[in-house]
């Protein structure tokens, strides 16, 4: 049974379900892997396979250790949530907190960030969007409440930037080791003026 809500539309409801959809991203995971080896010099592979132990440890924390312990169904099997839920996926796993699909892309976006502002300081902001983008693709189609999200995103962002954090010791074993761990809170030194 569909009941309307003031977020649905039909547009959204074609939408969203795309955009959780791990095929969807397939063209910017490609795009990052040859950005990497094309930007990414000698740092590369560090990069690829810090990307990869990201997406490992917010996967494994989240399904495996995480949602067994606090045991949260999803909205889709709670009996009190059956009158007002739109089912416009499968309702897959049990339990729902926290998000998987949050934990894993707010990884990515934080581990891409800060290592990409390592390597040629570039601030791609637009990654906390794409990340944020599927985790309110996974509360519309009904597969967890906002705090499931909420919480995954905390996984996720925690351990991109711990991950960032030894890609810039291992970039910085080819460099000067003095400042591979300052450098998210290191400012840009001020220009002198010209006169």
């Amino acid at each position: 049974m569909l009941v309307q809500h003031d977020s649905d539309h039909f547009f959204l409801d074609k939408i969203m379900p795309v955009l959780r959809n791990p095929y969807t991203w397939i063209p910017l995971y490609i795009f990052m892997l040859y950005y990497s080896l094309r930007k990414g010099k000698s740092q590369a592979w560090a990069f690829i396979i810090l990307s990869v132990l990201t997406v490992a440890i917010t996967d494994s924390v989240a399904a495996q250790l995480l949602k067994p312990l606090f045991g949260r169904l999803r909205p889709c099997y709670d009996p009190e949530m059956s009158s007002v839920l739109r089912g416009l996926v499968d309702c897959g796993g049990l339990y729902s907190m926290p998000s998987n699909h949050a934990a894993n892309h707010f990884g990515l976006a934080a581990f891409w960030y800060f290592s990409i502002r390592k390597m040629n300081g570039k601030k791609w902001s637009w990654l906390w969007l794409w990340a944020a983008c599927i985790c309110y693709a996974q509360i519309y189609v009904g597969k967890h409440y906002p705090f499931d999200v909420l919480a995954g995103s905390f996984v996720g962002f925690i351990t991109g930037l711990g991950i960032s954090r030894l890609f810039a010791y291992w970039a910085g074993r080819q460099g000067d080791r003095r400042n591979v761990f300052t450098f998210l809170f290191k400012k840009s030194p001020e220009k002198p003026l010209e006169i």
